[in-house]
């Protein structure tokens, strides 16, 4: 069997979220299913580190589909006549987007519907997508794909799918993640907060983490404590919306014992887990949250 996948999100140094997760399943399938040929389909040049198996072709084809007007160009007419001309049996997407002109079994994996109960934290155009051709992937695929029951039933309660059409797989941490011992611990603080104990924020840095209160509250608590030597460790990238963000970062009074570290290499971002003093993990609304 071909199995034709939309791997747009496996850009090289910037897995994060989907990404992330597009790239751990992928390469558990290919390689533990090497009697299916997968055909990996990209938006733009890709690393030769994604190609996880000998079963594995990668093709490129544009536009890069990174804007509403561009996934309508890239799902609609490139992904119809890429998977005609492989002849593929099924169309696999792991970042929920499919296309509606072809006739290929598609299955897709929907995380959750976040911008159904908070549109107003994406941009205009990508809410307004989003909101408008969900309901019709969802309608379209074969089957779906989720990563919790809570999202399971908002697809089936929102979109009126068959529970029956809906599988749930859940997501898991990878096997490096593990205790550090004291020394590491130590090691690893110089190296992030010069030695500072700190609270541990991962995920994109858009409204939906839930930053801003993430900031104010670590502020109140260096007024309290303001002989502490205690940071806030943020890892992740800047998305979309983050002018509150930005505000109220502004306005601590403890400004300086916020660290940005931006987007962290794997191996960096394990250790941070195991030396900091706690994880804060303040988002309202996940459809798995797979930091905790």
């Amino acid at each position: 069997m071909k199995i034709a996948v939309n791997t747009r999100l496996l850009l090289k140094g910037k897995l994060e979220g989907i990404g992330r997760f597009s790239y751990e399943i992928l390469k558990r399938i290919t390689q533990n299913h090497p009697e299916h040929d997968f055909l990996f389909i990209f938006d733009r040049p890709y690393d030769p580190e994604f190609v996880f198996a000998d079963n594995v072709e990668a093709v490129v084809a544009g536009p890069q589909a990174r804007h509403p007007f561009l996934y309508l160009l890239w799902f609609e007419i490139t992904i119809p006549r890429i998977l005609k001309e492989h002849k593929a049996d099924i169309f696999f997407s792991p970042d929920s987007y499919l296309s509606l002109r072809t006739q290929v079994p598609s299955v897709s994996v929907i995380h959750d519907l976040n911008f159904e109960y908070y549109p107003k934290d994406l941009l205009f155009f990508a809410r307004n997508y989003n909101r408008k051709m969900f309901p019709r992937f969802a309608r379209k695929a074969s089957r779906i794909v989720t990563v919790s029951e809570y999202s399971k039933g908002d697809i089936e309660k929102l979109y009126a799918i068959p529970a029956s059409k809906i599988d749930v797989v859940y997501n898991a941490a990878k096997e490096n993640f593990k205790p550090l011992n004291e020394n590491e611990r130590k090691q690893v603080r110089e190296e992030f907060t010069g030695g500072s104990p700190y609270f541990l924020y991962v995920g994109a840095l858009n409204p939906r983490k839930n930053l801003v209160n993430l900031l104010k509250a670590f502020d109140g608590l260096c007024m309290r404590n303001p002989d502490t030597d205690m940071k806030l460790l943020v890892v992740g990238n800047k998305m979309y919306r983050t002018g509150p963000i930005d505000d109220t970062y502004r306005k601590m009074q403890f400004r300086e014992r916020v660290i940005f570290r931006g987007h962290m290499k794997v191996e960096e971002r394990n250790r941070s887990y195991g030396a900091a003093l706690a994880l804060a993990y303040v988002s309202y609304f996940e459809g798995f949250g797979i930091p905790i």
